[in-house]
């Protein structure tokens, strides 16, 4: 059955249905999934408030100027933005390797600190390069602990048993990360807006995120952000519901989603991550390197040549 088929059918948990359908091995049809970069049907674009970023700024988050970005919206979905990767060339390298290298030590919490005693994971990235770089050497290496890295939680650290952010489990959220989010809220129409908890999940080409609706934080007027940096997936966005069926779109690396006013509290999931549509094994946006003019008070950093290339055998 196609994709449309099933989003007319309705009726009890339509999203399972269609997380089901995507998460098989081989989608007989993709035609039914939006592809921004080539915007079509319930596709109309985004007004941005280009003024409210200037283009400094923008530059020391690794950004475009806001005028050049291309922003979206889905019929239906007020509230909803996404941003075809806005990022400057070999900018998201920088993401790449904090989310790898600096994002998961401590005092940030990862899904290793529920099984493992905390000097076992107090450097990932240091344990597990020298066994990345020989997974490009030979056929078999076990999983490296950054393999087995499921997800981080930053700032006001969330408790995936009580489904709540505790006032008593906090930490400072990295700065670079804040200032990026400033900056991509403000153009789009949230000044002032200040990150204070932050989940980041690392897939796999088995992986998926469950269907969910993103309601423990205390105020709902603030937007949620998403980042996009690596393999390409698919992404559903759906209702108030689950028996809504929800829509379909490609996410690739730099790409930005905001989910605000009525999209805020809307279910989505990750049913599946999809090899690089361009054939090679990474995006070519990560191909390029990183100018070495940057703009005084850039939160972008080089990385080593070594360290890119035991990244680039992890993704």
């Amino acid at each position: 059955m196609a994709a449309a088929a099933l989003r007319r059918e309705g009726g009890e948990d339509a999203f399972r249905r269609l997380f089901r359908f995507y998460r098989q091995r081989d989608v007989p049809d993709w035609r039914a999934v939006v592809d921004f970069s080539a915007p079509g049907g319930q596709v109309v674009r985004s007004q941005l408030s280009i003024s409210s970023v200037s283009d400094q700024d923008a530059y020391r988050a690794g950004l475009q100027p806001v005028s050049q970005w291309k922003a979206y919206g889905l019929k239906g979905y007020p509230g909803f933005i996404f941003i075809l990767n806005p990022f400057l060339p070999g900018c998201q390298r920088h993401w790449v390797k904090q989310c790898l290298k600096l994002y998961p030590q401590k005092p940030n919490v990862c899904n290793l600190d529920l099984h493992m005693a905390p000097e076992k994971t107090i450097d990932l990235w240091g344990q597990s390069k020298e066994q990345l770089r020989k997974k490009g050497s030979s056929k078999w290496e076990p999983r490296s602990l950054l393999e087995k890295l499921r997800w981080v939680t930053l700032g006001y650290h969330y408790n995936w048993d009580t489904k709540k952010y505790s006032a008593n489990h906090h930490t400072p959220f990295p700065s670079d990360l804040a200032y990026l989010s400033e900056q991509v809220a403000a153009a789009c129409g949230f000044r002032g807006f200040q990150a204070q908890a932050g989940i980041l999940n690392y897939y796999h080409f088995d992986s998926s995120l469950g269907i969910h609706v993103d309601e423990s934080e205390l105020d709902h007027s603030r937007p949620l952000l998403s980042f996009s940096f690596g393999q390409s997936s698919i992404f559903l966005l759906g209702g108030l519901k689950r028996e809504e069926a929800p829509t379909a779109m490609f996410m690739h690396s730099g790409d930005i989603m905001v989910m605000s006013g009525f999209s805020r509290l809307l279910y989505h999931a990750v049913p599946r991550v999809l090899p690089n549509p361009e054939g090679t094994t990474l995006p070519s946006c990560l191909d390029q390197g990183l100018s070495s003019d940057l703009p005084v008070g850039s939160v972008i950093e080089h990385s080593s040549d070594e360290d890119w290339q035991a990244w680039c055998i992890y993704s």
